[in-house]
């Protein structure tokens, strides 16, 4: 009993001192910092990019958002991978003023694999790009996304996540529960990093890539989780990606808890596949390069699963010591509470927090926050699913709004701009 007591507080000053460093860091983001200055002043020329399967409900609403961008409209181009479509998908972009290629490879079907058939054949036309962004077919952009992408650009930025907001927060409590999520995470991780001069990760769409950077090698992604993935490739090279508040897309969630089950479920084991294919190398690079971003990145991949599985160790240890008499009823109640309530209870603080800071109006929100442990938990029940059995189908979210960028803009509540 002694030894499993012994191996339980090694166990929990673990945690707690992982948990300590992700709470400094994300102090981090109370902090304004100077805006960067400009290496070179330049109108880029730029990509967008949309990989599209199915998509002909939505598309033509983001390409309308992308033709009315407040930049040179002779300076970007908007691109359409009609993937392995069996609708009206390429004939609807193209109508809507989108070029299009259409790719048919059932074998192939996640959007890293349309990337890099896209791109390799961009790289060999040698196409006269100075970067791309990538959008999913059911975003809408801002305004002012390309020219504030475009600074980011000039200040020498070469890869550069946006701020993905949400097109359908309050719709129900799962789009409120992608909406809190996303929202901490912004702040409290992504622009976190960026301040401390760590580097935060691509969030999936909205991103600008340096057409350079992915020149000698075309998009390089196998796992189900690309945006993580290229982070992780970057970050082992030493390099920092940066993040624009001010670039916003919106994104929108499923409605459906079967949906959003399916879809987190791909996000987890896509975790999952970059754990196995990336921790050692991460783990190579913080020791070589004896950084804080590498150390950093090394520490996400960690306290994912990894974390998770941590923590029910600590958890089943409390039982085997309680089993064993080695803790009364009040100390396995109270050890086991120190691990539940935070879990569930302090993540709607945080959001009531991170919402005050970016000003955004609370009230439509509390059915969300009231009902955002109940998402977070389906996220852990999720997450120990997949410990063992993983899921690697790729299933299309049914889209059931056509949410054009103009109502957007009239309800989006302002958001505060920080560099």
């Amino acid at each position: 009993m002694e030894y499993l007591y012994i191996i339980r507080e090694a166990l929990v000053w673990t945690l707690t001192i992982f948990w300590l460093y992700q709470i400094m860091v994300s102090l981090c983001s109370l902090v304004k910092l100077k805006d960067k200055p400009l290496k070179v002043n330049k109108n880029h020329k730029f990509m967008a990019i949309i990989p599209a399967h199915n998509e002909e409900a939505v598309v033509a609403n983001l390409i309308e958002s992308l033709k009315n961008q407040t930049y040179d409209k002779n300076l970007y181009d908007i691109y359409v991978i009609a993937d392995n479509c069996t609708d009206n998908t390429a004939q609807i972009a193209k109508d809507a003023g989108a070029i299009v290629y259409q790719r048919f490879d059932p074998t192939k079907k996640t959007k890293g694999y349309a990337l890099n058939w896209f791109l390799q054949q961009k790289i060999k036309e040698d196409a006269d790009y100075d970067a791309f962004f990538v959008f999913d077919a059911d975003n809408i952009v801002d305004k002012d996304f390309i020219k504030n992408m475009n600074k980011k650009l000039c200040q020498g930025e070469d890869v550069v996540q946006g701020y993905r907001d949400i097109k359908n927060p309050t719709d129900n409590w799962i789009t409120a529960g992608y909406a809190i999520f996303y929202w901490t995470m912004h702040r409290f991780y992504h622009l976190a990093r960026y301040n401390l001069g760590l580097s935060p990760l691509l969030n999936g769409t909205g991103f600008m890539v340096k057409f350079d950077v992915v020149k000698p090698n075309g998009w390089e992604t196998q796992t189900l989780t690309e945006d993580i993935e290229f982070s992780l490739q970057r970050i082992i090279k030493g390099k920092r990606l940066g993040w624009a508040t001010d670039a916003i897309v919106y994104d929108e969630q499923p409605v459906g808890f079967k949906q959003s089950w399916s879809q987190r479920s791909r996000w987890t084991v896509g975790h999952m596949q970059c754990i196995t294919k990336y921790t050692k190398q991460l783990a190579t690079a913080a020791k070589e390069n004896k950084t804080m971003m590498n150390f950093d990145g090394l520490l996400y991949i960690v306290g994912s699963i990894p974390m998770f599985i941590l923590t029910l160790v600590i958890l089943a240890t409390n039982f085997l010591m309680y089993a064993g008499d080695g803790m009364t009823n009040a100390e396995l109640i109270y050890n086991v509470a120190m691990y539940l309530l935070p879990t569930f209870l302090l993540p709607i603080g945080t959001a009531v927090i991170v919402m005050a800071l970016d000003r955004r109006p609370i009230k439509p929100m509390i059915k969300g926050l009231i009902c955002y442990p109940a998402f977070m938990g389906s996220w852990l029940v999720i997450n120990f699913k997949c410990l063992f059995k993983r899921t690697t189908t790729w299933e299309k979210i049914d889209h059931v709004r056509d949410i054009k960028i103009a109502e957007v803009s009239e309800t989006a509540d302002v958001v505060e701009k920080i560099s």
